[in-house]
Protein backbone atom coordinates (compact mmCIF):
# COMPACT_ATOMS: atom_id res chain seq x y z
CA UNK A 1 0.00 0.00 0.00
CA UNK A 2 1.36 3.44 -1.07
CA UNK A 3 2.00 5.71 1.59
CA UNK A 4 0.94 9.51 0.78
CA UNK A 5 1.80 12.78 2.42
CA UNK A 6 -0.24 16.26 1.64
CA UNK A 7 0.89 19.35 3.00
CA UNK A 8 -1.74 21.73 1.98
CA UNK A 9 -1.72 25.58 2.55
CA UNK A 10 -2.09 28.94 0.91
CA UNK A 11 1.88 28.53 -0.83
CA UNK A 12 1.90 32.47 -2.01
CA UNK A 13 4.71 32.08 -2.27
CA UNK A 14 6.29 28.75 -1.87
CA UNK A 15 9.52 28.90 -0.02
CA UNK A 16 12.53 27.05 0.71
CA UNK A 17 10.70 26.51 4.60
CA UNK A 18 8.20 25.00 3.00
CA UNK A 19 10.26 22.55 1.22
CA UNK A 20 12.81 21.80 3.91
CA UNK A 21 10.13 20.40 6.14
CA UNK A 22 8.45 18.26 3.71
CA UNK A 23 11.72 16.67 2.94
CA UNK A 24 12.14 16.20 6.62
CA UNK A 25 8.86 14.78 7.09
CA UNK A 26 8.30 12.45 4.18
CA UNK A 27 11.99 11.03 5.50
CA UNK A 28 10.95 10.75 8.91
CA UNK A 29 7.61 9.45 8.05
CA UNK A 30 8.46 7.04 5.62
CA UNK A 31 6.30 8.59 2.70
CA UNK A 32 6.29 7.08 -1.24
CA UNK A 33 5.14 10.36 -1.84
CA UNK A 34 4.52 14.04 -0.45
CA UNK A 35 1.95 16.16 -2.59
CA UNK A 36 1.37 19.61 -1.96
CA UNK A 37 -2.05 21.03 -2.03
CA UNK A 38 -2.41 24.42 -3.30
CA UNK A 39 -5.72 25.66 -2.00
CA UNK A 40 -8.25 27.46 -4.01
CA UNK A 41 -9.73 29.64 -1.42
CA UNK A 42 -8.16 29.06 2.08
CA UNK A 43 -11.18 28.93 4.23
CA UNK A 44 -9.58 31.20 6.97
CA UNK A 45 -7.72 33.78 4.28
CA UNK A 46 -10.86 34.09 2.15
CA UNK A 47 -10.49 36.94 -0.61
CA UNK A 48 -6.81 37.49 1.15
CA UNK A 49 -4.36 35.45 -1.21
CA UNK A 50 -2.32 37.73 -2.95
CA UNK A 51 -1.54 35.63 -6.06
CA UNK A 52 -4.07 33.67 -7.92
CA UNK A 53 -4.46 29.94 -7.46
CA UNK A 54 -3.18 29.16 -10.50
CA UNK A 55 -0.14 31.10 -10.22
CA UNK A 56 0.54 29.55 -6.98
CA UNK A 57 -0.21 25.97 -8.31
CA UNK A 58 2.83 27.07 -11.13
CA UNK A 59 5.21 28.06 -8.55
CA UNK A 60 4.69 24.66 -6.94
CA UNK A 61 5.40 23.19 -10.12
CA UNK A 62 8.83 24.87 -10.49
CA UNK A 63 9.83 24.24 -7.07
CA UNK A 64 9.17 20.68 -7.01
CA UNK A 65 10.24 20.23 -10.53
CA UNK A 66 12.84 16.93 -10.22
CA UNK A 67 12.75 16.61 -6.88
CA UNK A 68 12.06 12.01 -6.27
CA UNK A 69 8.52 11.97 -4.44
CA UNK A 70 7.49 15.49 -4.58
CA UNK A 71 4.01 16.39 -6.42
CA UNK A 72 1.62 19.24 -7.03
CA UNK A 73 -2.06 17.62 -5.76
CA UNK A 74 -4.84 20.15 -7.62
CA UNK A 75 -7.84 18.83 -6.79
CA UNK A 76 -8.74 21.54 -4.63
CA UNK A 77 -8.15 24.09 -7.53
CA UNK A 78 -11.07 22.12 -9.46
CA UNK A 79 -13.43 22.50 -7.26
CA UNK A 80 -15.16 26.47 -6.71
CA UNK A 81 -15.86 27.78 -3.30
CA UNK A 82 -13.45 27.79 0.10
CA UNK A 83 -11.09 24.21 -0.27
CA UNK A 84 -12.14 22.34 2.64
CA UNK A 85 -9.36 19.55 3.69
CA UNK A 86 -12.24 16.76 4.50
CA UNK A 87 -13.55 17.34 0.71
CA UNK A 88 -10.38 16.91 -0.96
CA UNK A 89 -9.44 13.66 1.47
CA UNK A 90 -12.71 12.06 0.42
CA UNK A 91 -12.31 12.74 -3.00
CA UNK A 92 -8.74 11.51 -2.52
CA UNK A 93 -9.49 8.56 -1.07
CA UNK A 94 -12.23 7.97 -3.87
CA UNK A 95 -9.90 8.27 -6.58
CA UNK A 96 -7.24 6.65 -5.22
CA UNK A 97 -8.14 3.49 -3.05
CA UNK A 98 -5.45 1.58 -1.14
CA UNK A 99 -3.56 4.57 -0.54
CA UNK A 100 -2.78 5.53 3.39
CA UNK A 101 -2.73 9.03 3.44
CA UNK A 102 -1.52 11.47 5.48
CA UNK A 103 -1.98 15.07 6.32
CA UNK A 104 0.54 17.42 7.48
CA UNK A 105 -0.31 20.22 9.23
CA UNK A 106 2.32 22.89 10.64
CA UNK A 107 1.90 24.07 14.50
CA UNK A 108 -0.50 27.23 13.67
CA UNK A 109 -3.04 25.22 11.44
CA UNK A 110 -2.98 22.83 13.87
CA UNK A 111 -3.48 25.14 16.60
CA UNK A 112 -7.24 26.16 14.63
CA UNK A 113 -7.77 22.79 13.28
CA UNK A 114 -10.64 21.97 16.07
CA UNK A 115 -12.19 24.91 13.96
CA UNK A 116 -11.85 23.38 10.44
CA UNK A 117 -14.89 22.24 8.42
CA UNK A 118 -15.99 18.78 9.48
CA UNK A 119 -12.54 18.33 11.60
CA UNK A 120 -13.89 15.23 13.42
CA UNK A 121 -14.13 13.68 10.58
CA UNK A 122 -10.44 14.22 9.41
CA UNK A 123 -8.57 11.14 11.37
CA UNK A 124 -10.97 8.65 9.54
CA UNK A 125 -9.78 9.60 6.41
CA UNK A 126 -6.31 10.06 6.91
CA UNK A 127 -3.56 10.26 9.59
CA UNK A 128 -3.20 13.91 11.19
CA UNK A 129 0.86 14.20 11.83
CA UNK A 130 1.66 18.21 12.82
CA UNK A 131 5.37 19.80 12.19
CA UNK A 132 7.16 20.23 15.53
CA UNK A 133 9.56 22.81 15.75
CA UNK A 134 11.99 22.65 18.51
CA UNK A 135 10.68 25.72 21.10
CA UNK A 136 7.30 25.54 19.25
CA UNK A 137 4.58 24.51 21.45
CA UNK A 138 1.63 21.84 19.53
CA UNK A 139 -1.81 21.81 20.58
CA UNK A 140 -2.70 18.65 22.22
CA UNK A 141 -6.00 17.21 20.44
CA UNK A 142 -7.56 13.90 19.80
CA UNK A 143 -7.41 14.71 16.05
CA UNK A 144 -3.95 14.91 15.86
CA UNK A 145 -2.02 11.14 15.77
CA UNK A 146 1.63 11.62 15.44
CA UNK A 147 4.29 14.96 15.10
CA UNK A 148 7.20 15.36 13.20
CA UNK A 149 10.68 16.93 14.28
CA UNK A 150 11.67 19.89 11.89
CA UNK A 151 14.23 22.29 11.66
CA UNK A 152 13.08 26.00 12.03
CA UNK A 153 13.33 27.93 9.28
CA UNK A 154 12.45 31.25 9.39
CA UNK A 155 11.53 31.89 6.37
CA UNK A 156 8.06 33.80 5.76
CA UNK A 157 5.60 34.06 2.77
CA UNK A 158 4.76 37.28 4.16
CA UNK A 159 8.04 38.28 4.33
CA UNK A 160 9.32 37.71 1.23
CA UNK A 161 6.03 39.57 -0.35
CA UNK A 162 7.02 42.55 1.86
CA UNK A 163 10.72 42.23 0.09
CA UNK A 164 9.16 41.97 -3.37
CA UNK A 165 6.90 45.05 -2.28
CA UNK A 166 10.34 46.98 -1.24
CA UNK A 167 11.93 45.71 -4.15
CA UNK A 168 14.47 43.89 -2.87
CA UNK A 169 15.85 40.52 -3.59
CA UNK A 170 14.36 37.44 -2.66
CA UNK A 171 17.15 34.89 -3.81
CA UNK A 172 17.66 32.28 -1.54
CA UNK A 173 14.65 32.30 0.17
CA UNK A 174 12.40 30.54 -2.53
CA UNK A 175 13.64 28.34 -5.42
CA UNK A 176 15.45 30.23 -8.66
CA UNK A 177 12.85 29.18 -10.80
CA UNK A 178 10.19 30.22 -8.57
CA UNK A 179 11.94 33.99 -8.21
CA UNK A 180 12.02 33.94 -11.56
CA UNK A 181 8.26 33.25 -12.11
CA UNK A 182 7.27 35.94 -9.45
CA UNK A 183 9.26 38.67 -11.28
CA UNK A 184 7.96 37.84 -14.73
CA UNK A 185 4.38 37.84 -13.83
CA UNK A 186 4.81 40.95 -11.80
CA UNK A 187 3.24 39.15 -8.87
CA UNK A 188 3.47 40.59 -5.46
CA UNK A 189 3.87 43.95 -6.27
CA UNK A 190 1.01 45.61 -5.17
CA UNK A 191 0.59 46.47 -1.29
CA UNK A 192 -1.42 43.93 0.38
Amino acid sequence: MASIGLFGGSFDPVHHGHLIVAQVAAEALGLDQLRFVPAREQPFKLGRHAASAADRAAMLDLAVAGTPGFAVERAELAREGPSYTVETLRELRSREPGVAWTLLLGADAAAELGSWHRAAELPGLARVVVFARPGTPISHSALIDATVEVPVVEISATYIRRRIREGRPVRYWVPDAVAEYMVRHRLYLDAE
